[in-house]
């Protein structure tokens, strides 16, 4: 039975980043990973490469190697380890507030009978509102820069449940159960060490079949 659950959770202040069913333990996916990425609606390629760079940097240490594709790229190729994140609404920061409903999660983790899948959604717009009012002076002038790390970070956070099919979060840095608008544009927000031991786990390793 396929369900949609609430992951992700994003607010002003501090507030429950994600909430999740639990799931087993079992690392999920390899040392090299594609991650083919749906866009709803228009995209800054600015904040596009800067959320790649972001979630490499992250998960760097755990020896974590992420290749990225566009759904149009992706086509017909085999790939041994993979997930799909659609993005929603437009993943571009407009120089002014675009109004619409803002209640609800920032992303959504598919699973089926329970069981995790590799297949998120989040939404662009959420995120962009949930940063706006964190931000002052020149970092206006940076706004797609700092979209695209807190997507990172977005993204980083959500692989980090997929790795280790759990729903623990982590005491310190992008996995902690809560996290600010700030937080997420800082100049640094790192896995905690415990978390990229997680991740990391030789033993824990259990390659998705596809």
């Amino acid at each position: 039975m396929a369900e949609k659950h609430s992951w992700l959770q994003i607010r002003m202040r501090h507030a429950p980043i994600c909430v999740l069913l639990a799931a087993s333990a079992a690392r999920l996916f390899a040392a090299d990973m594609t991650i083919v990425m749906e866009f709803d609606d228009r995209h800054s390629a600015r904040s596009l490469e800067e959320m790649k760079r972001e979630t490499q940097a992250i998960v760097q240490d755990s020896g974590l190697h992420l290749d990225w594709q566009l759904l149009g790229e992706a086509g017909e190729k085999s790939f041994s380890d993979l997930v799909v994140i659609r993005f929603k609404g437009k993943c571009l920061f407009r120089p002014a507030p675009y109004l619409y409903d803002e209640r609800g999660p920032l992303a959504f983790t598919h699973s089926t009978n329970g069981e995790v899948q590799p297949y998120s959604e989040v939404s662009c717009d959420k995120v962009t509102a949930a940063l706006r009012p964190t931000m002052h002076g020149g970092e206006f002038a940076n706004a797609d820069v700092l979209l695209g790390r807190a997507l990172g970070r977005v993204v980083a956070h959500e692989l980090m449940h997929m790795l280790t099919r759990s729903a623990a979060h982590g005491r310190a840095g992008v996995g902690k159960a809560s996290l600010s608008g700030r937080q997420l544009i800082a100049s640094e927000l790192p896995l905690d060490l415990a978390d990229l031991e997680r991740i990391s786990e030789p033993s824990a390793n259990q390659p998705a079949k596809h």
